[in-house]
């Protein structure tokens, strides 16, 4: 670890070494930002609900290799890692299940049937990736399934500011990442493609990995009808040891995964009606071995696809906005654990923002309608409040109805230690939230508390305390989950350079561990406090900086502190990265019985042309 800390100081020295020029502040402001996952489009300083944004610059000067990465930094999102860039990631939003948060890409919904371990599989390459749009609490009225605790949606670049850029990283456990990006500008049409690999010999024992990702984004027909077409394919190879066992069972579980998706889209505007509508298709796969030189001992096979079609709409009146839309999709899956089965689902949404008080007042009432082929109909309100009580402040409010239908694990898994339950229903939540909001060129911060009343939540749970009984899927009693949030950004400047300070805080209370105590495999692990905080430097025009310092303590009483670190150096359009992570060697596990990487670095070359 002092040969990396030692690296890590030399770089920066050489960097305060390099002749200071004036910076000056080029900075979007989160007040620009249009928020593009609801039907009705808002900046982000007009919306009434907790969102929080991270923009492309941000993401650039991070030096993150995944979204997960990314994510970590968020108050309010945990991300439960099983190892390091090339490993399974599980994604949960205010204490819900990893089932609870739905993915979108450009609005496209990435819920998977099977189960919602393989949500982050559909996971951009960052380099692609133009912002991601964090929407917290209860958003079944906005989109449907699975957006039970929140939602995200990752938005892709329409262009680049290079017509080509390559990555290349190497650094501990034998990581070797690598990715070329190319865009085009045409007469009448554009192109982006991205094709990347991330490899690794693992940090411990059957934890390597090889994973490739595809990405390939086209407009079409611009001076008309644009037309845009989206295609993303993620094929991941790893060991997964004791992704789901103890060490004490032996096991040397291996795991493959794919993920990919098409879509095309397309908008129909005039100065008061916008129509987009879009077809998708979304397929994965799943190979999951116990024994990764027996495949025969067991094999688990899982296909699943849904094909989808929907369109959104908002039309603009002397009321206000009305957004409106229809989501038809058919999902299917064949699997030799969870059989051959199919669904048919239909969503109907409908809300309306006016605007009263001088339009100071928002108040934003919708439902959701939704038809499961399988769970028949169900219905979910809510409404989102709003108050602006000075052009850099608000208060707002939102409640609402949120739902969750079991997926085919839950439903049919089945082996020596876990069973499904066919007779599931689904999960229901009433859930409530109040904040305010301040936005000015120097701070940005956001406060908010709020509640969720749960029934029929859905968890694996053994009968008695015999280790070798199965843990069986089962609706739990009404579960109460409260909390508040905290997250403030200060932007200053520096010897004429841009700096940032941003801090976020999340408390979680529930009262799972009363009703289920050692019986539940998955709600145990719930964060308590979690606090972030990252400050990214700028000391020299092509040098800066990230600290970045995350505290957990979850509902069992373990806590941890990990600290991260990571350098820039631009010169002419090279850039050089150093990423150090998990600097102080802590000693944690984020799921289940896999410890966490120990100390670790990683360097890299960008160029661009």
């Amino acid at each position: 670890m002092k040969i990396k800390i030692t690296l890590i100081l030399t770089l920066l020295f050489v960097a305060f070494q390099v002749k200071a020029q004036s910076d000056p502040i080029k900075r979007d402001t989160l007040k620009e930002v249009i928020i593009t996952s609801t039907r009705i489009d808002l900046p982000f300083k007009e919306n009434s609900r907790t969102i929080n944004v991270i923009s492309s610059e941000e993401i650039k000067n991070s030096a993150a290799t995944t979204v997960a990465d990314l994510l970590q930094q968020v108050a309010g999102v945990d991300i439960r890692r099983r190892g390091t860039a090339g490993s399974q990631a599980d994604l949960f939003i205010r204490g819900g299940g990893f089932d609870q948060t739905l993915l979108l890409i450009d609005g496209i919904k990435m819920d998977d049937s099977q189960t919602g371990h393989h949500t982050l599989n559909a996971a951009l390459p960052v380099e692609v990736i133009e912002r991601i749009e964090i929407i917290k609490g209860p958003a079944a009225r906005v989109f449907g399934q699975n957006a039970f605790t929140g939602a995200i949606n990752i938005v892709t670049k329409k262009k680049l500011k290079n017509t080509a850029s390559i990555n290349l990283e190497a650094g501990s456990f034998g990581q070797l990442n690598g990715s070329v990006t190319v865009s085009k500008e045409f007469e009448n049409a554009s192109i982006i493609a991205h094709v990347g690999a991330l490899t690794s010999d693992g940090y411990r024992e059957n934890s390597d990995y090889n994973n490739y990702n595809y990405f390939l984004k086209g407009v079409f027909n611009k001076k008309q009808q644009s037309i845009e077409v989206l295609a993303t394919f993620f094929d991941k190879k790893f060991g997964a040891q004791n992704f789901y066992t103890p060490t004490s069972y032996g096991f040397s579980e291996y795991e493959e995964t794919q993920n990919s998706v098409i879509g095309v889209t397309t908008t129909f505007k005039t100065d008061k009606l916008k129509i987009t509508p879009r077809v998708y298709w979304r397929r994965g796969q799943d190979i999951f071995l116990l024994k990764r030189e027996d495949p025969s001992f067991s094999r688990n096979l899982h296909i699943t696809n849904k094909v989808g079609v929907e369109t959104n709409a908002s039309y603009t009146s002397n009321l206000g906005i009305t957004g409106f839309g229809v989501d038809i999709s058919r999902v299917s899956i064949n699997s030799n654990n969870l059989g051959d089965r199919k669904r048919t689902m239909a969503n109907l949404f409908l809300e309306h923002r006016f605007k009263l008080a001088n339009d100071k007042l928002d108040l934003t009432p919708g439902i959701a309608v939704t038809y499961f082929s399988d769970f028949k109909f169900h219905a979910f309100p809510g409404l989102d409040v709003g108050y602006q009580l000075s052009d850099k402040l608000k208060a707002y409010g939102n409640l609402g109805l949120t739902y969750r239908i079991p997926t085919y694990t839950d439903l049919y898994y089945n082996n020596s230690s876990t069973k499904g339950n066919p007779n599931l229903k689904p999960e229901e939540a009433f859930a409530q939230e109040i904040g305010l909001k301040y936005n000015s060129e120097r701070f940005t911060t956001s406060v908010a508390i709020f509640n969720r009343d749960a029934d029929n939540l859905i968890d694996f749970i053994r009968p008695d305390t015999d280790p070798t009984s199965q843990y069986k899927a089962t609706n739990i009693a009404k579960v109460n989950t409260r909390g508040f949030e905290f997250n403030a950004d200060y932007r200053f400047k520096l010897n004429e350079f841009n700096q940032t300070l941003s801090f976020g805080y999340n408390f979680l209370d529930d009262d799972i561990l009363d009703q289920n105590k050692d019986l539940s495999r998955y709600s145990l692990n719930t964060l308590r406090h979690q606090f972030t905080t990252r400050f990214s430097s700028k000391l020299f025009k092509n040098v800066s900086q990230n600290i970045i310092y995350k505290h957990a303590e979850r509902t069992v009483g373990t806590s941890y502190n990990v600290w991260d670190a990571s350098i820039i150096v631009d010169i002419d359009t090279f850039s050089f990265t150093v990423t150090a992570n998990n600097i102080f060697d802590a000693e944690y596990i984020e799921s289940g019985f896999v410890p966490m990487p120990s100390s670790n670095v990683l360097f890299g070359l960008r160029y661009g042309f």
